[in-house]
């Protein structure tokens, strides 16, 4: 299972949310790409960035600390927040990103996301984030009536090469992933499922690893805090390959 440390971008710092609310930030680095090499250099073998400002704005707004973390490091590495059309898709990939994130698209216009999985092979992936079930869209601020599971079948055929499932409810909360949703959604569907949400303990990392269905994990808070040594966890998840 590969976990993925997360380095969520907020006018132009690198933060964490509670619940993902934007008034309840707290900078933990205010040079991303640093934090990033200090990931980089502890082991990880991937990245997943958020540009929070861009998923409100809809369109990228911390585009400088992305390209300063893409300069800065060299493992493969992710991005959601702000893009949603094929002209930002493509920008992004070729500045360097590896996988780019399509979360209020997959909703308001899943056919984009069919359009860029085809045009990008292997380099889409869906982030469905979901409150008690059902999925939020634009910086999670707005609620839909769209259940995370009927969603996410309706792209087993689209060829995405992840869905990354986030509880709103227990993001940067410290209170642990909710397993058993993340391993039902994984269950129902062919996709690989990234977990997100509320990671903060190497227990909560062996227990999504142990479901064998959950294909990696996403971290944010727990490491910068300490909580989860990333050397450890690694070390423990198999180098996180």
């Amino acid at each position: 299972m590969i976990l993925y440390p997360a380095i969520d971008l907020k006018d132009g710092n690198a933060v964490r949310l509670v619940h993902g609310e934007m008034d309840q930030a707290t900078v933990f680095n205010d040079d991303p790409a640093a934090q990033a090499r200090s990931f980089v250099d502890a082991g990880c073998a991937w990245l997943h960035l958020v540009d929070l400002n861009g998923a409100f704005a809809g369109e990228p707004v911390n585009a400088a600390p992305v390209e300063a973390i893409l300069k800065a490091c060299k493992v493969p590495t992710q991005l959601g927040g702000g893009i949603r059309d094929m002209a930002t898709i493509e920008r992004w990939l070729d500045r360097g990103l590896t996988r780019v994130i399509l979360g209020t698209v997959a909703v308001e216009n899943p056919d984009l996301v069919r359009e860029a999985a085809r045009a990008f092979p292997g380099q889409v992936a869906v982030g469905l984030d979901a409150r008690n079930g059902r999925v939020a869209t634009r910086g999670w601020a707005e609620e839909t009536d769209v259940m995370v599971t009927d969603l996410a079948k309706s792209f087993e055929d689209a060829g995405i090469a992840a869905i990354i499932y986030t509880d709103i409810l227990r993001d940067g909360a410290m209170k642990g992933p909710n397993i058993d949703a993340t391993a039902d959604l994984a269950r129902a569907v062919s996709i690989p499922v990234i977990a997100s949400g509320g990671v903060s303990s190497l227990a909560d990392l062996t227990a999504l690893r142990d479901t064998g269905v959950i294909s990696g994990a996403i971290s944010g808070r727990a490491l910068y805090d300490g909580a989860i040594d990333l050397g450890a966890a690694l070390a423990a998840l198999g180098a996180g390959r």
